[in-house]
């Protein structure tokens, strides 16, 4: 029996490079914080690699050129302010064309087979940044060019992108707004930053539901994610029956996080990864790919990222066990269902 390969970690030095310069939110210490905790206790079934570059088509495949020409521009020179929350340092468009590359290789080593699952600790993040412009720390949109990829040159038709991130991720649900092959489900702080995320934010044209957004209140905790996730994406997720998940893993949702207002322990972040796992177990065996999004506690970031990577390279995994339902999830799951209902023959 050929032995189970093991999940790749794409830990790689070079990540720690990007600066976007004294007192910012997405500092250096954040990932040097997951380094250390890993190289000091190592999660069991892993494997860690280097990360190669994106090329140029992969990226256009989601960003317009005159864009990418506007980051490379930046590389070797004085830090750059692309808008009012993201720099690029002299080397921040090569440390994001390989922030890119590892999602890319993460994606074509589990669908090869030659991984079980896959997760890309990169910086800086990319689940903000637009076609034609960078937004909240974000140059490139990791996982969105990693889903095109899936779809046009991994020849599959069919890609779940789940999104946990305290900030709603506008630019994916953007790129994909009008498709049918991308199902993308994220949960956010909601009224907050970037302002989008509402329940009412579907999709249009071939896309007309496979927008699906669960905006919670701020102080959200472990029980109100779990059922959220559990009861308003998962009925949709089994009917969309997916061929790879893609995760913006986003831990800025967690309790003690700067940046976010919610309550995520790291029970609750076991067993929302333990949920997404359970998804992949029973439609893609093996074919996750989680790509590092926000998180700006350093030691909270630390726990977190062990807490999925655990779930992820377990030998076996079961789904968690339901906890009691909030009234504010309650909610919640009543208005997407009932939004989404035309869609969806699950809801119907």
């Amino acid at each position: 029996m050929k032995p189970r390969a093991a999940l790749r970690v794409f830990q790689d030095p070079r990540f720690l490079r990007h600066d976007p310069g004294p007192g910012h939110p997405e500092s250096v210490l954040r990932l040097a914080a997951v380094h250390a905790a890993l190289d000091a206790a190592p999660v069991p079934g892993t494997e860690s690699c280097a990360a190669p570059a994106a090329g140029r088509a992969a990226l256009e495949r989601v960003h317009t050129p005159a864009y990418l020409e506007r980051i490379a521009a930046t590389e070797g020179g004085a830090r750059t302010v692309l808008d009012a929350d993201t720099i690029a340092s002299a080397e921040s468009h090569c440390v994001a064309l390989h922030a890119v590359g590892a999602a890319l290789a993460g994606v074509e080593a589990v669908i090869d087979g030659s991984a079980h699952h896959a997760f890309a600790l990169t910086r800086p993040p990319g689940h903000h940044a637009r076609r034609d412009s960078s937004m909240g720390f974000c140059l490139y949109n990791t996982v969105a060019i990693a889903a095109a990829h899936a779809l046009e040159a991994g020849g599959l038709d069919r890609v779940l992108v789940l999104d946990p991130d305290v900030h709603h991720g506008n630019g994916t649900q953007e790129a994909f707004y009008d498709s049918d092959r991308v199902l993308f489900v994220s949960s956010q702080q909601y009224p907050f930053w970037p302002g989008s995320g509402a329940v009412e934010e579907l999709g249009t044209g071939r896309g007309a539901g496979f927008s699906v957004n669960l905006p919670l209140p701020a102080g959200s905790g472990d029980a109100d994610y779990l059922q959220a996730w559990s009861q308003a994406a998962g009925p949709l997720i089994e009917e969309f029956d997916p061929q790879l998940i893609l995760v913006s893993a986003g831990f800025d949702a967690w309790h003690s996080d700067p940046l976010g207002g919610m309550a995520l322990t790291e029970s609750g972040y076991a067993a929302l990864y333990r949920l997404f796992r359970s998804w992949s177990d029973r439609h893609c065996p093996g074919r996750m790919v989680a790509c590092l999004e926000g998180g700006y506690d350093p030691d909270g970031l630390a726990t977190a990222v062990r807490t999925a990577l655990a779930v992820l390279a377990a030998e076996t995994s079961s789904p968690p066990e339901p906890r009691e339902e909030t009234p504010a999830a309650s909610r919640l799951v009543a208005r997407s269902q009932a939004a989404l209902a035309p869609f969806w023959k699950t809801l119907s």
